[in-house]
């Protein structure tokens, strides 16, 4: 039986990058710099110092260039010397967030579009059912009413009826509206582990998911340290851990209020947190107790989940940690509220997040 023969991996001889592939690595880069074009380009240059990813003919500053003739850099006003990122770049960001995680979703095998409820849609099935008061015109089989209606009456003296409509059944689309909590307490710094940089790709990769799929669904970005406050999808590469608490209980009551606005039947929190709530506000001061699981945070932050789950909207909790205190909160908090919990490790994250949100699209959330 013949085997593999390997040869001696050789890195010089490795292809030198051209704008793509280096434009590639920019925009990944900007996700860990927090859109930091700068610092983003430093680490560019030092890559290329020690791996060579450039080449004689095309440079580092070949590349800069290009950034700039293409939209993609910006002067930055203040620092004369510095560069800024454009909408182009941060829409770039997005899609290239989106590719990653929906691309692992497609080759999985996860997260099929189709519902399985019949009504009004735009996905035709192979359901067929005779014509009900209401129904509307173009759900109607011309072809086949027609056909109906020579079976029955002949063709001599053609007539149609009522009876003869046959209606073409539909896949049900619903139209949600979602609110993505994100955790940014120190915590999702802590220990060397960055967890806030996979948190934002889910974010934006889920936004533009909706934007460019379900453009009739609603997104809501919440992030929570302390306190807690909505951000815009343009505010999103630039996001950065705090030196926070973690008032989960001023997350949710945003988002809850936020979803009250909505006029859509179907809606539901997505909540990535690391830990255990350890903040509440007070009036203008803040009770903290990041020691154990403070029966007074956690009461309040349960009595949320509850209230949530009588206002009909679930919540996702993707947990980013596996210590046995924290999931045995977790669970007690997902039960109150009747929604799912994920012990999530970071590199499956978005893959979690899209398989859950594409099948909460398939039914009416009440």
């Amino acid at each position: 039986m013949r085997g593999h023969a390997f040869s001696k991996f050789i890195p010089n001889e490795l292809p030198k990058g051209g704008f793509e592939e280096l434009l590639k690595l920019f925009l990944e880069l900007l996700n860990y710099t927090s859109g930091d074009a700068n610092e983003a380009l430093d680490w560019m240059n030092e890559l290329d110092k020690q791996y060579k990813l450039t080449s004689d003919d095309y440079g580092m500053g070949d590349f800069i260039e290009d950034l700039k003739k293409k939209g993609y850099l910006g002067d930055d006003d203040q620092n004369p010397k510095g560069f800024k990122i454009t909408s182009k770049t941060e829409q770039s960001i997005r899609q290239s967030a989106l590719e990653e995680i929906f691309g692992k979703l497609k080759k999985s095998g996860r997260g099929g579009h189709n519902t399985n409820i019949s009504g009004l849609g735009e996905e035709k099935n192979a359901d067929r059912r005779e014509y009900q008061f209401g129904d509307s015109l173009d759900q109607i089989d011309m072809t086949a009413s027609i056909h109906n209606a020579q079976v029955s009456h002949g063709i001599g003296d053609f007539s149609m009826t009522e009876r003869d409509l046959e209606v073409e059944e539909k896949d049900y689309k619903t139209i949600t509206s979602t609110v993505l909590m994100i955790d940014i307490s120190h915590s999702m710094i802590l220990y060397g582990e960055d967890r806030i940089t996979p948190a934002k790709k889910v974010a934006m990769a889920l936004a533009e998911l909706i934007r460019t799929k379900y453009p009739k669904d609603t997104l809501d970005i919440v992030v929570f340290g302390n306190d807690a406050w909505p951000i815009t999808l343009k505010e999103l590469p630039y996001l950065q851990v705090g030196p926070y608490h973690t008032n989960t209980y001023a997350g949710l009551e945003l988002a809850v209020d936020m979803l009250r606005r909505r006029k859509t039947h179907n809606k539901q929190i997505f909540m990535i947190t690391d830990g255990k709530p350890t903040c509440l506000k007070e009036g203008t001061k803040y009770y903290k107790n990041s020691i154990g699981l403070d029966r007074k945070v956690v009461n309040k932050t349960l009595g949320m989940a509850a209230q949530c789950k009588r206002l009909g909207i679930p919540i996702t909790t993707f947990m980013i940690a596996r210590d046995p205190y924290l999931q045995q909160f977790v669970r007690q908090f997902t039960e109150i509220n009747g929604g799912k919990a994920f012990y999530s490790s970071l590199k499956g994250l978005g893959e979690y997040i899209f398989e859950d949100y594409i099948k909460n699209r398939r039914r009416t959330i009440r």
